[in-house]
């Protein structure tokens, strides 16, 4: 499709990215959501923990929702396309990746950009034992390159999944994790692996076998964990080849549902690759938005975010 053009105008004070960005990560609050914890096993006997709210009637519709890197259910930027959505009639599952739910999982492997294996668990539990009969996905940053990975990397997709939006994607990871490790992220950077190395810490009690502290410790960047944990735990020869083969950026041209791509040209964590235009000139089923301001997942507006009014909007055009 051609590229869409944006109608999202970002307040004075919120067009640099690094203050709408941090903004919205740590000072943005939801209110009035309730939600319901459950627990499903997945395919190899661990477990992801779903976090549901619904809306006020009974209804066929349900958002499943992704987060980001070393997010949770309860971040603002799920928990504010859920109430939206519920509002308007849609049920919520915002997932937990494993771990991600205050409880460790079970395995020493836990989850990475292109683990789509236990968004087709979610999905099939939505369909086969909860009945819904159009499903919608929208994932976050991390939980945007797996929806579009998953969309498109070739295995048969349910008839029931109706779209899917993925906003602030990094679908280029080697990109993406140039990006992160420039200067002007080293912030964010910082934060993320602290709480990673934090997790591995734990890993490391519980798995003595699998990784030696001396390798803990000497994770010093992002691109360290990938390479010492994330890839090794999870079948990748290395860093590099973790991200060559999860990057959905490669699997756009496949995608056969509606797909809308919401990225911000102030976007810190993207790299060039990571706005598809022609992929998305090439693919009619391909929506490609662009927005001059947003940051990372900071599409700041009065009440609902416009990145969630906007997934509400394109749900409803592709009913």
């Amino acid at each position: 499709m051609p590229i869409v053009e944006s109608k999202y105008k970002a307040p004075y004070f919120f067009r640099n990215g690094f203050v709408a960005t941090v903004y919205s990560g740590l000072i943005r609050q939801i209110k009035g959501l309730e939600q319901t914890r459950e627990r499903i096993d997945t395919r190899d006997k661990d477990f992801l923990d779903i976090d549901w709210s619904y809306a006020n009637k009974k209804s066929d519709s349900v958002i499943i929702l992704l987060h980001g890197l070393e997010g949770h259910a309860q971040r603002p930027y799920v928990t504010g396309p859920a109430k939206l959505f519920n509002e308007n009639g849609i049920d919520a599952a915002t997932v937990n990746f494993r771990g991600c739910s205050g409880e460790d999982n079970r395995f020493y492997n836990s989850y990475h950009s292109g683990a789509t294996n236990d968004l087709e668990d979610v999905i099939f539990h939505c369909i086969n034992n909860k009945g819904y009969s159009k499903v919608y996905i929208k994932g976050i940053s991390l939980g945007a390159n797996i929806t579009l990975k998953y969309l498109g990397e070739g295995n048969t997709i349910p008839k029931e999944v109706k779209a899917g939006i993925a906003v602030s994607v990094p679908c280029y990871l080697t990109g993406s994790a140039k990006e992160l490790h420039k200067l002007k992220n080293k912030p964010y950077a910082i934060s993320f692996v602290n709480h990673l190395k934090k997790k591995l810490k734990r890993k490391l009690i519980n798995f003595p076998n699998d990784i030696n502290r001396d390798v803990v410790k000497s994770i010093k960047t992002l691109y360290d964990f990938d390479e010492a944990y994330t890839s090794v735990a999870h079948g990748f020869k290395n860093a590099q080849d973790y991200y060559t083969q999860c990057s959905s950026l490669q699997f756009l041209p496949n995608i056969k549902v509606p797909a809308l791509i919401l990225n911000s040209l102030n976007d810190s964590f993207l790299s060039p690759e990571c706005y598809p235009i022609k992929e998305a000139k090439d693919n009619p089923n391909l929506y490609l938005e662009m927005p001059t301001h947003g940051g990372h997942v900071g599409f700041i507006q009065n009440g609902f975010y416009y990145n969630e009014k906007r997934a509400l909007e394109f749900i409803k055009d592709n009913l």
